[in-house]
């Protein structure tokens, strides 16, 4: 019994509400298979510090006589000038820092 009122209801509403719109449409066809060409890294400009700026920063005769620790922050600074992050030292940290204990 409950069979035939769910197939008189389903046809009845099929009557009153006929299916329009996209899920009545059949599916959309697969679109085609698209691969994009491989950008070549040479499309792009050159973002990276030039080979003789970078000298220029490491050769300066006023950097090398500073102590190690300045040296490191004047690269940095130098480096920052011209929108480079230098974040790399060239010293060993364990140089700078020294534990000792600490008495409370």
């Amino acid at each position: 019994m409950r069979d035939l009122i769910a197939q008189t209801l389903v046809s009845l509403l099929r009557l009153l509400l006929p299916a329009e719109g996209r899920h009545a449409a059949e599916p959309p066809a697969a679109p085609p298979i698209f691969t994009p060409a491989p950008v070549s890294p040479w499309s792009r400009p050159w973002t990276a510090p030039s080979a003789e700026e970078v000298r220029a920063i490491f050769n300066d005769a006023h950097t090398r006589a500073l102590p190690s620790p300045q040296r490191e922050r004047s690269y940095a600074a130098a480096f920052a000038r011209i929108g480079v992050d230098y974040d790399h030292p060239t010293m060993p940290l364990r140089s700078l820092v020294r534990r000792g204990r600490v008495t409370a």
